[in-house]
């Protein structure tokens, strides 16, 4: 699957502007994280296990 057709979203959490989000797609092998301000800039591929370990940190991280 090529970058361009991902289906991004972005958490329910998100603000209802829209801006400063980071939004995620998701395909069986891969978790691509972007910036909704940037969407044609760069974004990141994670493998699940690293995406689900950065959810646990930052879940129980203090704010």
């Amino acid at each position: 699957m090529s970058i361009t057709e991902l289906a991004w979203f972005k958490s329910s959490y998100s603000g209802g502007d829209g801006d400063d989000c980071v939004e995620i797609a998701t395909c069986p092998s891969t978790i691509h994280v972007r910036d909704s301000k940037n969407t044609d800039g760069p974004h990141l591929t994670l493998s699940p296990t690293t995406w689900a370990d950065f959810l646990d940190y930052a879940s129980t991280t203090p704010r």
